[in-house]
């Protein structure tokens, strides 16, 4: 009678290993790609990470009601599990430093590419003063339209 309890905590701690090893496995190729500047396979590996999330959400979920199953596992397995956790915990903080930078790089190129627009549509610019005359000292109000999605 107590077998089967048994049998499902060995495949929740097998699942967990499992979902763990496959998350840090997408990070690494992930982390690899945004080193590598590729974002083609950054965009293309979103919904797997957004799946592997959500997996590793549940299974930590699930253990966090039933720590107890971890604290019964003998010493080796414990010690396998914590390596596979400080090596994910390794793998998140990276792709959390890439990403922020990527973003910050992206951010100052596009700032800089509004700003020369702003700057040479402003030199270019032709407007109409309040009397309804061409007036070339007052050309710092024109509409500029940014896509900012590039």
């Amino acid at each position: 009678m107590e077998e089967a309890p048994i049998k499902e905590n060995m495949t929740k701690i097998e699942e967990l290993k499992q979902i763990a090893a496959g998350f840090v496995e997408f990070l690494q190729q992930e982390n690899a790609a945004l080193r590598a500047f590729d974002t083609a396979v950054v965009s293309a590996g979103y919904e797997q990470k957004v799946r592997l999330v959500s997996a590793y959400r549940s299974i930590s979920a699930y253990f966090i009601k039933n720590h107890q199953l971890l604290e019964n596992l003998d010493n080796e397995s414990k010690q396998a599990l914590r390596e596979l956790s400080v090596s994910l915990d390794a793998m998140l903080r990276e792709n959390e430093l890439l990403l922020k930078t990527r973003m910050e790089a992206s951010k100052t190129v596009m700032d800089t590419i509004i700003n020369v627009a702003k700057m040479n549509n402003n030199r270019n610019a032709t407007s109409y003063g309040a009397h309804g005359m061409y007036s070339p000292q007052d050309n710092n109000k024109n509409a500029l339209a940014i896509n900012r999605t590039l």
